[in-house]
């Protein structure tokens, strides 16, 4: 049964799939997968492309890869694949549709202004409540692509240009004094909430740069935190994933304030699998080995053979 490795793409976070998708194919072979990799940068004659294959380990980040789009295709194609169907991803990667949900749940998430089009003079107004500093975010980007921390009104604008002309669709959320936290969840018996990772970025926040450049972020895993804090984050993470109807495993990142509450960020239903990712980091405090980890979630597609057919 051959299966095959999925990565690179056309969106913003390319070379972070294809990353991914060179440690998850080196790991499956390790295991004793027969096991392709494809490294596309077009969705051209793709259905053709995956059509020999009987599983497809999907680690395209950003993009069609992961808001829904390859996942209905492979739903419809009857092929088995690592992670959330096409509505949950469809739903965790528009950020603002993501925290409307949250927020109907009552899970907290910090207070947002959307911005879709129109006078930035006006958004600024509007903004203006959730008090400075506070951050721009593109709706559907990951990996803190186009996010600007902002701290005035000038630096809002010229911020707010930018997104506006890069990206469409954004929005300004306001800034959580606090700890980065984040959750990875990886579904076996049920989700389980792995070793939380605490962040602390040696620029402002945590950026492009600090994700993806050695040094630029310390990495605490499991983070420092009391039992109580603990509980609190993973039942807020668990919320979330289960809220959103995720699968197989995901990263919830979050905020803990001053005051000790959880606040949700975003949802990413398809976590980097490099050899700084954090995912990874989370399974090797819970005793899980990368290969033992990617193999664990190949299997888990391939278990869902029998009704691949379904849209779920």
């Amino acid at each position: 049964m051959k299966a095959a490795v999925l990565c690179g793409g056309t969106s913003a976070e390319r070379e972070v799939s294809l990353r991914s998708g060179r440690n998850v194919h080196a790991a499956l072979l390790r295991k004793g997968w027969d096991v392709d990799l494809l490294e596309v940068s077009s969705f051209d004659s793709l259905p053709q492309r995956l059509a020999p294959y009987a599983a497809v380990f999907n680690i395209l980040h950003g993009g069609p890869g992961e808001d829904g789009t390859i996942q209905l295709l492979l739903d419809l194609m009857g092929k088995p694949y690592v992670g959330s169907g096409p509505l949950a991803s469809a739903l965790a990667m528009d950020k603002i549709e993501a925290k409307k949900a949250f927020q109907g749940k009552g899970l907290p998430t910090p207070p947002w202004v959307p911005f879709s089009g129109g006078d930035l003079e006006g958004f600024l107004e509007k903004a203006r409540a959730l008090g400075f500093p506070m951050v721009l975010k593109p709706r559907r980007e990951g990996s803190s692509v186009g996010v600007r921390l902002v701290h005035s009104e000038e630096e809002f604008l010229s911020a707010a240009q930018e997104l506006a002309q890069n990206f469409g669709e954004f929005f300004a959320e306001k800034y959580i004094p606090g700890r980065e936290i984040t959750a990875a969840i990886l579904e076996r018996d049920g989700p389980d909430v792995l070793p939380l990772v605490e962040l602390r970025p040696n620029r402002e926040f945590f950026d492009w740069t600090a994700k993806y450049t050695p040094g630029e972020c310390t990495v605490l895993c499991p983070a420092p935190l009391s039992e109580e804090e603990k509980k609190r984050i993973a039942d807020v993470a668990k919320e979330a994933y289960v809220l959103l109807g995720c699968r197989d495993f995901a990263r919830v990142d979050l905020r803990l304030s001053e005051e000790g509450t959880p606040y949700l960020l975003e949802v990413n239903t398809l976590p980097g699998m490099t050899e700084l990712s954090l995912f990874p980091r989370a399974a090797a405090a819970a005793g899980i080995p990368y290969d033992d980890l990617v193999d664990h979630l190949l299997r888990r597609a391939l278990s869902r053979l029998s009704d691949s057919h379904s849209l779920g």
